[in-house]
Parts: C-alpha cells; structure tokens; sequence
C-alpha cells in the first residue's frame, strides 16, 4: 500500500467571493464555505484516514474540522500550510494592486516564484516550506491516506513541487477553485496525480458558486 495524499483547499470564504488578495488575514468561512466542508466530510469520511494535517489560520481549521470529528481523528497544524502573505496587498483587489504598486505587480505576474507582492513571500519560500510538511508526511505515513488542508497559492505550489512544475509557474498551470480537492498518490515511480481540483463531490448549487 502506498502513501496517498489529499490536498483540500478551504471553503468559500468573502474574500473568495470578493476576488481581494488574502493571504495572512483569517476570514471565516461563510456560511457556504461551511456547507463545502461539510460534504466534503460526507463524501470522505468511510475512507480510513492515517492523519489531517491543516494550516492554522481560520478558514483552513474549519474546513478540516467536520472530516475530523465524522472520522474520529486529530488535527496536526503546521505553520508550512499557511498561506502565502500578500504584504501590503493583503485586503485589495487586482486592479487595486495594479494601480497603487504596478512595477512590483507585473514583476509578480511574469514570475511570482522569485518575486514577491511589496512587503509579502516569493512562491519559492512557500515552496520550501511546504516541503517540510510534505518531507514530514512522508517519514510519519509511509503508507495511508493523509489529507492536507492549505490555501490557494500554497496548494497549488505544493503540488508543482511535487510534479516538477516551475514554481514560478502555478498561477497559470493549475486551477484551484474553493473546496477543491486534488488526490496524489506517491508511487514508486514518483507523484502520481489521480485528480487534480475536483468539486464533483459538492452539492449542485454549491459547485455553480461564483468565486476565486
């Protein structure tokens, strides 16, 4: 049996709906985004979980918690899984960004793994970071199920690590919608993706959710 990792991006919180930069600020969930998390327990639950390993900050806890308690299983945080800090771009949206900070916003664009948001993280320290996690996982369940709550850019950066993805490319090679969970087994070949930002297991209404 082999070692199978879940990443779980959170639910839906306002600024998903909004479309604003949120990295270090901790939103709820809204009450959608609790909804998601609560299907996604549904729907997972009957599978024989080894660990939940979750970001700290809000919305990532809430999202991980009905999987925990439906299949009787602690939570580990880790400071690796949080989200990548957006400096002084927290709280505003791209236009915004685009016209207070325009330098520092196309030099992201054109590659945010060796360049950070004014005052924020490059995608290549949340990729160092988040390699710990999954170095931890790893020597901790060698085999079994592992799910893994983060964040929109921390995902999807994880899993450009895991795949050999320019890190500097995960805005444009992997789509991350809320609530979305991609499945990596890790084979004895290397990563091995077997579903990659599926939402097929949340209720219809909740899937049609406009956000980011």
């Amino acid at each position: 049996m082999s070692l199978t990792i879940y990443f779980l991006r959170h639910g839906e919180t306002t600024s998903s709906q909004a479309g604003g930069y949120c990295g270090t600020l901790d939103p709820d969930l809204t009450p959608e985004g609790y909804q998601m998390a609560e299907d996604f327990a549904d729907a997972y639950k009957s599978l024989p979980w080894a660990a939940v390993f979750s970001s700290p900050l809000r919305r990532a806890v809430a999202t991980a918690k009905p999987l925990c308690d439906a299949a009787g299983i602690g939570m580990q945080l880790k400071e690796g899984l949080r989200e990548i800090a957006y400096g002084q771009w927290e709280g505003k949206t791209p236009a915004e960004v685009n016209c207070q900070f325009h330098d520092a916003y196309v030099r992201w664009l054109a590659d945010p793994g060796w360049n950070a948001p004014t005052g924020g993280q490059r995608g290549i320290d949340i990729a160092r970071r988040s390699s710990l996690v999954i170095e931890e996982i790893e020597q901790t369940c060698s085999t079994g199920n592992v799910l893994v709550v983060s964040h929109k850019a921390t995902t999807r950066i994880m899993l450009c690590s895991l795949l050999g993805i320019d890190v500097g490319r995960y805005r444009d090679r992997i789509h991350m919608p809320v609530a979305s969970i991609s499945i990596v087994e890790m084979a004895a070949n290397g990563p091995l993706v077997l579903m990659m930002g599926d939402r097929a297991y949340l209720r219809k209404y909740l899937r049609k959710r406009v956000g980011t």
